[in-house]
């Protein structure tokens, strides 16, 4: 059994505070016996007043976020999965940022978010990540104590292709950071994480922001663990910001994949 810990966030607009919210989370995932803690999308900044928040997105080895997270993963001993940070590239843009912090603080991996947000809801909501922030281009895994990693961030749960390539990497696990919108996440947050689960035969964490924001936004909340049979193991609701804890099985997914051996009975698909 791997122990983790879930941290879902009501992220501000001020990066220390948040940062102060998730090395108390760090520390109490340590203490609760967790081998890695999960958070989600935007863990060190949620502000859709871009001209608000442009001061605050700096290059990832100038982050206050991410440096306060490397010192406390390395002081509790603990890997850490910051579900996402919004950092400055050399060339100017902004990118979405995950990164897997090892027990000593050290980077084991970084992935840019590939799939932009760029919508209209019937609520009125209009969103278009792609006008501040790049997507990412690679497809990022890495072994950590849940096994090997796949990762992914929000919107990203929308398009199969990754999923599939993370499938065919043959994941323990994906992590699904997210900040989902109340109307899409009522909609599609929980059918959607068990439909990744089960066609890549592996645990899905999707830790996730809830509730009333302080740039106005509202967040849907129901950070998830998934076992590879679809089956919800940790729904962490939709009323507030908390830690939770989870024991992944690794036995579940060799179980799985030989019951229902779709990863090995893939075929190409002729276009």
């Amino acid at each position: 059994m791997t122990r983790i810990a879930v941290l879902q966030m009501t992220s501000g607009i001020d990066p220390l505070h948040n940062a102060e919210v998730l090395t108390g989370a760090i520390g109490a995932a340590a203490m609760g016996g967790a081998e890695m803690i999960f958070t989600p999308e935007m863990t060190g900044l949620i502000d859709r007043d871009r001209a608000r928040a442009t001061p605050h997105v700096v290059p990832e080895e100038q982050s206050p976020v991410l440096a306060a997270a490397r010192e406390a993963a390395a002081g509790a001993g603990i890997w850490v999965a910051v579900g996402s940070i919004p950092v400055l590239r050399e060339d100017g843009r902004w990118a979405n940022r995950s990164f897997v912090i090892d027990s000593n603080g050290a980077i084991a991996a970084r992935y840019d978010k590939i799939h932009m947000f760029d919508v209209d809801l019937d609520t009125g909501e209009s969103w278009r990540e792609s006008a501040a922030y790049a997507p990412g281009e690679a497809v990022v895994t890495v072994d950590c104590p849940v096994g090997k990693l796949g990762l992914a961030i929000c919107y990203d749960l929308r398009f199969p292709a990754l999923f599939e390539a993370l499938g065919k990497a043959r994941c323990d696990a994906i992590a699904i950071p997210a900040a989902f919108t109340r109307p899409t996440g009522a909609a599609h947050w929980h059918v959607m994480q068990r439909a990744r689960a089960i066609e890549a035969s592996a645990f899905v964490i999707a830790a996730a922001q809830v509730g009333q924001h302080q740039d106005g936004r509202e967040t849907y909340g129901h950070s998830l663990v998934i076992d590879p049979w679809g089956d919800v193991i940790l729904d962490m609701g939709g009323e507030a910001a908390n830690l939770a804890f989870a024991e992944l099985d690794r036995s579940r997914i060799t179980a799985v994949r030989a019951q229902l051996p779709s990863l090995a009975n893939k075929r190409p698909i002729a276009q």
